[in-house]
C-alpha cells in the first residue's frame, strides 16, 4: 500500500451553476473545474464561463477542461474564465501541450486514459512539458455515448502503487465519497479529481455530494 505524504487536495470538476460552485467552495474544493465540450452534460457558454470565474473566491484555483480545442476556441475560453490552469483531455500531443503553454502562458494538466499497466507509457512524452498529469480511466468501446472524462467508471488504483509514477499526479475516474480514501491510500495521488460522483444525475451536482466528498478527503 502507497501512503499519500502530503494532504491530498481536492478538484470538484463539471462546475456549471452558482450553487455548485459554492458548495464546493464552502466545502474547502482546492480546485473547481469547468467544461467546455458540447458534447459533455457539464458544458458552459462563455458567458456562463465569466459569470462564474467572477464568484471564484481568491485561493480556488480556476481550471478550463477542454478536448482538442484550437486557438480561437482556447482564446475565448481563456478570456471568459480567466482560468489559472488548462486541462487538456483529448489526444492533444506533447508538441500540441508544448505550443498551448508557450502561447498562452498558463499550466497545463495532461489527461492520460487508463485500462492497463501498458496505458502509462502514453504519459511518459508529457514528462517535463505537462505540469501535472491526471489518471482517468478509459471508456469501454461498447459505452454508449461515452465521453473523453466524466463517465463515472474507475481503472484498477493498484495500477498505480509500484512508484513508477515520479511526482504528483491527480487520480479521476469513478471516485466518490465512499471510495475516496481507499483510492487515496492504494495510489498516493496528490489530487482527487471528481464530477460524476458529487452528481444525482448527469451534469447535476448535489450539494450534499460536494460536502460529503470533500469531508471524506480531508476529514
Amino acid at each position: 500500500m502507497t501512503c499519500a505524504m502530503k494532504k491530498t487536495r481536492v478538484k470538484i470538476c463539471g462546475i456549471s451553476t452558482v450553487e455548485a460552485l459554492e458548495a464546493a467552495c464552502e466545502a474547502g474544493a482546492d480546485y473547481v473545474g469547468f467544461v467546455f465540450f458540447e458534447r459533455s452534460p457539464r458544458h458552459i457558454s462563455y458567458a456562463q464561463a465569466a459569470s462564474l470565474s467572477r464568484a471564484v473566491p481568491e485561493g480556488v484555483i480556476k481550471i478550463a477542461l477542454t478536448v482538442n480545442a484550437d486557438d480561437a476556441t482556447l482564446k475565448q475560453i481563456v478570456e471568459s474564465l480567466k482560468p489559472d490552469m488548462l486541462q487538456l483531455h483529448g489526444d492533444e500531443s506533447p508538441a500540441r501541450v508544448a505550443e498551448i503553454k508557450q502561447k498562452f502562458g498558463l499550466p497545463v494538466l495532461k489527461a492520460i486514459a487508463i485500462e492497463s499497466e501498458e496505458d502509462f507509457v502514453a504519459a511518459h512524452p508529457y514528462e517535463g512539458i505537462a505540469d501535472m498529469i491526471l489518471f482517468d480511466a478509459k471508456a469501454p468501446v461498447d459505452l454508449k455515448n461515452a465521453l473523453p472524462g466524466g463517465n463515472g467508471i474507475s481503472f484498477d488504483w493498484k495500477l498505480l502503487d509500484n512508484g513508477a509514477i515520479k511526482g504528483d499526479f491527480m487520480l479521476s475516474g469513478g471516485i466518490n465519497a465512499h471510495n475516496v480514501a481507499e483510492a487515496i491510500a492504494v495510489t498516493g495521488a496528490a489530487i482527487v479529481d471528481v464530477s460524476s460522483g458529487v452528481e444525482t444525475s448527469p451534469g447535476k451536482k448535489d450539494v450534499e455530494l460536494i460536502a460529503r466528498f470533500v469531508a471524506a478527503v480531508k476529514g
